[in-house]
């Protein structure tokens, strides 16, 4: 068995192609598509955060509603970028989330990708140290006060004369929402990066893309990313199994409008780029008729070695197609695969 789930970007456009024109679409069509996902029997729904762009961006609402709407399925974040956040306020919208989903919150954290702005952390009041010049340090920081806080363990000195009667000791954030803190995981985009998150005992997200190249095949980059990260955690002595999720672009043509609008993605290649001035692999698009998929699947090293596959879906379709691919996926494809 494998948890299965979406990624959304979230993105909008007044194009007349698109069937997402508004901000209050993304967010309306994500709570929508979250349910029909659960209906169909998928494990998670997860929303990308990107700052300064028509896409979602602020994960914690959404993820709210997205939670009283279901019962069982997963909810995260694919990743929220932690330059820009305040990790005491984060941690009281997460454990307020969290307590709302009944313990469903499975948030995917990070440095963040490329930004639409120069420097859009210091637009929110965060300004990295002179030798930081990408703000990745302030990032680790801000993570470990998050992971810290998530413990729920008091550190703020009491009001000797409050407004309302403080419990003895130290105070906590609240509200508090026990095992959170087994929950987050960080977007890595190289194997050291794996390792870090490993020891800090985090869960391992790996996208459709790493920032390094070493000459091989995506997919067995990001196997040796993963392996590398389960022999970290296992010598940090963790007393937990961790989990892994990857993030694959798959669409099963199973009619004509699947082949009308991925059939040019059959032969789909990796590609091999730049990204934040170094080189970068980018893994390939699956797509084709269920029986080929399969067999290319079946080949795929890091989605064997993970727990969780995360499927991105171009949720500018509108959610009654998107619901369609990760139907056509858990009916068609992941049980001749022995996912399901």
């Amino acid at each position: 068995m494998k948890r299965i789930g979406f990624l959304s970007f979230g993105h909008w456009s007044d194009s007349p192609h698109s069937r997402v024109r508004s901000a209050g679409d993304a967010l309306l069509q994500s709570v929508e598509l979250a349910v029909a996902a659960e209906e169909m029997g998928a494990d998670g729904a997860y929303f990308r955060v990107h700052h300064f762009a028509r896409q979602l961006a602020s994960p914690f609402p959404l993820l709210a509603a997205a939670a009283a709407r279901t019962h069982r399925i997963e909810l995260g974040t694919g990743v929220i970028d932690m330059r820009y956040e305040n990790p005491l306020y984060m941690a009281e919208d997460a454990g307020a989330a969290d307590l709302i989903s009944g313990g469903r919150l499975q948030l995917g954290i990070s440095r963040g990708s490329p930004e639409q702005v120069i420097g859009g952390y210091r637009y929110f009041g965060y300004e990295p140290a002179e030798d930081d010049a990408d703000g990745a340090e302030m990032a680790r920081e801000h993570t470990r006060v998050f992971l810290e806080v998530l413990k729920g363990e008091g550190f703020a000195q009491p009001n000797p004369s409050p407004m309302f009667p403080n419990p003895p000791g130290l105070l906590r954030v609240e509200p508090h929402s026990p095992g959170l803190r087994q929950r987050i995981w960080w977007g890595a985009g190289t194997r050291a990066t794996a390792e870090w998150t490993a020891r800090h005992g985090m869960n391992l997200m790996s996208s459709t893309l790493l920032s390094e190249d070493t000459g091989v095949p995506f997919h067995q980059l990001q196997a040796e990313q993963i392996q590398r990260f389960r022999d970290s955690w296992k010598q940090a002595g963790h007393d937990r199994e961790p989990r892994v999720s990857v993030s694959r672009s798959i669409f099963p043509i199973v009619n004509d409008v699947d082949k009308q609008l991925f059939w040019h993605n059959r032969d789909s290649t990796d590609q091999v780029g730049f990204l934040d001035g170094g080189t970068a692999r980018f893994g390939k698009t699956y797509a084709g008729e269920p029986d080929k998929l399969v067999a290319e699947l079946a080949e795929d090293e890091a989605i064997a070695a993970a727990d969780t596959l995360l499927l991105t879906v171009p949720n500018q379709l509108g959610v009654d197609y998107n619901a369609h691919v990760v139907h056509s996926v858990l009916t068609q494809v992941a049980p001749e695969l022995g996912w399901r």
